[in-house]
């Protein structure tokens, strides 16, 4: 039977005092995750992205990424650009007010939060998928998925930017120092939560010395501590 799961979501969301409404009206109804959701947060340069994809591979999960942005644009009625030029981006108050006044095709701060928590709670009630970045795990009840923490030091993660992006060093810092400050200031501004406190994940790990897939494997065995068999069996039979 199909679940009609948007009044939930609607619930959750609808008073937007986003960390402490939020968490306490998605832990009240635990039993509406049935299906487990894996959420994963990145420090530029660490690996991240590519561990997903193939982390979802291996499993069968989808990777909530792009359509994240996608229906994030949908739900508020924006063109796609637009909501990639705020996506995973810290914004304050004053700057709401006057863009919204130049620019009508700005999404508010509050807006764009209460969209952004709604589709990342849907995929987490759909279960069986890979939430990429964006407060995930700030904004899923903690209990219903495996929240994955992955991290390299500075000097790893300008190295490999330099590798795999084909960036001079000074490029990469560049790029690292712009996209971290971005991320951080994202989770503070929508979700009041510092995106470096260690137990806000099950799981950190530092791939300074893991390969794609020797960090795939460790998560899949964290993964499966936390959801036993049965467990997993029981969603995919729910599907």
């Amino acid at each position: 039977m199909k679940i009609d799961y948007y009044p939930l979501v609607n619930k959750i969301v609808s008073t937007l005092n986003i960390k402490d409404q939020l968490l306490k009206e998605a832990d009240s109804e635990e039993h509406f995750f049935e299906r487990p959701f894996i959420t994963i947060a990145r420090e530029p340069g660490s690996g991240g992205a590519p561990i997903a994809r193939r982390l979802g591979e291996k499993l069968n999960f989808r990777v909530r990424d792009e359509s994240i942005v996608d229906e994030v644009a949908k739900s508020t009625r924006k063109r796609k650009a637009i909501i990639k030029r705020i996506d995973e981006k810290g914004r304050t108050y004053v700057n709401d007010i006057v863009h919204s006044v130049l620019n009508p095709e700005y999404v508010d701060g509050n807006r764009f939060a209460k969209e952004l928590s709604r589709v990342i709670l849907t995929f987490a009630h759909e279960g069986n998928c890979i939430i990429l970045g964006r407060g995930g795990n700030f904004i899923t009840p903690f209990a219903r998925g495996l929240h994955v923490n992955i991290v390299a030091p500075y000097d790893v993660r300008v190295q490999r930017a330099m590798e795999f992006e084909g960036f001079n060093e000074e490029k990469a810092k560049e790029v690292i120092a712009r996209v971290e400050k971005e991320r951080t200031e994202f989770v503070k501004t929508y979700f009041k939560q510092d995106l470096n406190k260690s137990n806000a994940y099950d799981i950190t790990l530092n791939t300074t010395h893991y390969s794609i897939d020797e960090a795939v494997d460790v998560i899949m065995m964290a993964f499966r501590r936390k959801f036993p068999a049965f467990q997993r069996l029981k969603a995919t039979i729910m599907r």
